[in-house]
């Protein structure tokens, strides 16, 4: 394996000022020392066919380059998991305002009244007057729902 590219310096014109970091490159050294660097911006170098690192200019094995890859993929990989909880739990909540202004919005009206999809009978605005609605579980009644769907739906042969 070749080392990281160096670019010597040309010190014969007189150069007056000296930079240290420059003379470390020249001399092999690296900008960082090798236990601190991450690794985070590799080079895939195809016509040398090897790996290395553009912080600490240091040879990265192929297997710890993988490696690197591969964390770096589960970890994108978990972020985009989370971000999809968060936006299902968005549409959900959107979806009760919608609901809810649907329902508004025709109550509005005065000229009609929403019904239940389920059961098509009316919901009048004086089924809540007394601020307490009768509820029931969310759960329980989409397990109604399709209890019933099922008793209903004929049997697929």
């Amino acid at each position: 394996m070749g080392t990281p590219p160096i670019e010597e310096q040309e010190f014969l014109g007189g150069v007056k000022v000296v930079q240290i970091e420059d003379l470390r490159i020249a001399r092999g050294l690296s900008r960082r020392p090798h236990s601190a660097c991450p690794h985070v911006r590799l080079v895939y170098d195809e016509k040398e066919r090897r790996v290395w690192c553009k912080d600490c200019e240091s040879d990265i094995e192929g297997f710890d380059a993988f490696r690197l890859l591969v964390e770096r993929s589960h970890a994108h990989q978990k972020d985009l998991i989370e971000r999809m909880a968060k936006v299902e739990e968005a549409e959900a909540a959107a979806l009760l305002s919608l609901a809810a202004r649907a329902i508004d919005k025709i109550w509005r009206t005065r000229k009609s009244t929403p019904c239940c999809p389920h059961c098509r009978q009316a919901l009048l605005p004086e089924d809540f007057k007394e601020g307490r609605p009768i509820t029931m579980s969310a759960d329980l009644a989409r397990a109604q729902r399709d209890k019933m769907r099922r008793a209903t739906t004929p049997p697929k042969d």
